[in-house]
């Protein structure tokens, strides 16, 4: 019997960092800066510094858990794999929330800003067009996908790096704070550490996409590069997120130059370089959010091939590869059809239950660590061992709790509710546990 064809190994280690990049979408720094910098009393930058040490030690517990499974499942593979599959099942299911609503979520985003731009346009159109041109190159090919996605990721970080140019000027000017180097965007009297911690929760969801990163393990030219791209996109990622916050903090420190907080991106822009840089700046905001549905789109493709390759779902439809493309095509046009949903209303509650299925994601990559290494592998004999995989994994699972915490009532809801669907699933297919979840065969892997 031939063997059924497999994912193409073709990125390499700046191909998976410049996706993870790209899912992270960079420039939404400057889009939250007004909801932030009111929660934080003005102090942006200090927000993502906690939350940077929140994402390293889940990006470390990534990075080992990649090395011991190298499979395009992340989470769902780690827990099924460590746990059981009951369990790794219902963390897959919950990382459906991130990975599947994302791209619907860009996609509502893109038909917000040409439905600004040109407001006689029906807005379904451009909906419709985004959405074929990213399936379409998802379906063609992962290293056009990988390809597409740097140029965009370079175009927005050069704009940040312009960004900081001006903002540099404005501030040797006297505008803001009137010195380009200050404490205050990072501290000063009014600073309350529970609300820095309430701002570090919104911005810990810009850091969403490293762990993505974890899905392209089998396309990986090589796998053992995995870990270090995950490290290098969440230290980048919070470089540019730090360095954007600090300025923009320092030129704005309090919203009150703006007419409207809940995006400040446009007016950043404005007050920083005039009409033409905001024009310019916005054409940034454009590719970063395409970024972020190229890879994002990619990345759900993925993990709903796992679970159809181990029989979790339909095999012969989500397990299916493209024998010329080598792309997982079936998943590619699923999350496409389901993207097509942000023709509809706002969707905004749906954007909030992302975040549960990331921290689904987050707190059971902890664990699984600690499951695999100290009680599987009995790696408790050493003080190294302790640290590296329990006391480094709690810490990051104790961080990931604070965001739990913070958590906003609804997505907690709608997130309780999307698992007992996949509970209630699950009870089907075992027919209430008289049978095993489908395990991972030797035949698995990817070549």
């Amino acid at each position: 019997m031939a063997k059924n064809p497999s994912l193409k190994r073709s990125l390499g280690l700046w191909s998976i960092v410049g996706l993870g990049l790209g899912y992270m979408t960079p420039t939404v720094v400057f889009d939250t800066f007004g909801i932030v910098s009111q929660q934080t009393d003005g102090v942006v930058p200090l927000a993502y510094i906690v939350a940077l040490c929140v994402m390293l030690f889940t990006a470390i517990s990534y990075g080992k858990m990649t090395q011991i499974f190298p499979s395009a499942g992340s989470a769902y593979t780690y827990t099924r794999e460590t746990m059981s599959p009951g369990m790794g099942f219902i963390v897959g299911w919950a990382s459906l929330l991130d990975y599947l609503l994302l791209p619907m979520v860009n996609a509502l985003i893109i038909r917000i800003y040409f439905a600004s731009l040109f407001p006689d346009v029906p807005a379904w159109i451009w909906v419709v067009i985004y959405v074929a041109i990213v399936t379409g190159i998802n379906v063609w090919s992962m290293g056009k996908t990988s390809n597409f996605n740097m140029i965009l990721v370079v175009y927005e970080i050069l704009l940040i790096g312009v960004f900081v140019l001006l903002a540099w000027m404005k501030l040797s000017q006297g505008m803001g704070q009137g010195t380009i180097f200050t404490a205050q965007p990072l501290f000063h009297d009014d600073v309350q550490l529970s609300a820095v911690f309430t701002g570090a929760t919104v911005v810990a969801f810009s850091f969403i996409g490293f762990d993505a990163i974890t899905m392209y393990t089998e396309e990986a030219v090589d796998q053992k590069t995995v870990p270090k791209a995950i490290f290098l996109t969440v230290l980048i990622g919070g470089a540019i997120f730090f360095v954007g916050g600090y300025f923009a903090q320092a030129l704005f420190p309090d919203v009150s130059h703006f007419q409207v907080t809940d995006d400040t991106l446009p007016e950043i822009a404005l007050y920083t370089g005039g009409e033409v840089f905001k024009l310019i700046f916005l054409s940034g905001a454009f590719a970063a959010t395409a970024a972020s549905g190229l890879a994002s789109h990619a990345s759900v493709s993925r993990l709903l091939y796992v679970m159809g390759r181990n029989g979790v779902l339909p095999n012969k439809l989500f397990g299916y590869v493209h024998p010329r493309f080598r792309t997982p095509a079936f998943n590619v046009i699923l999350v496409g059809a389901v993207s097509l949903l942000a023709i509809g209303p706002d969707l905004e509650l749906i954007s909030a239950v992302i975040n549960f299925g990331a921290l689904i994601a987050f707190t059971f990559v902890n664990l699984s660590v600690i499951a695999y290494f100290i009680v599987k592998k009995k790696r408790y004999k050493t003080a190294q061992d302790i640290f590296k995989y329990l006391i480094m994994p709690l810490i990051g699972a104790g961080l990931t709790g604070i965001l739990w915490f913070f958590l906003h009532k609804d997505a907690f809801i709608g997130g309780v509710v999307w698992v007992a669907i996949g509970f209630i699933y699950m009870l089907i297919i075992t027919g209430f546990f008289r049978r095993r979840i489908p395990d991972m065969g030797s035949d698995d892997e990817a070549g």
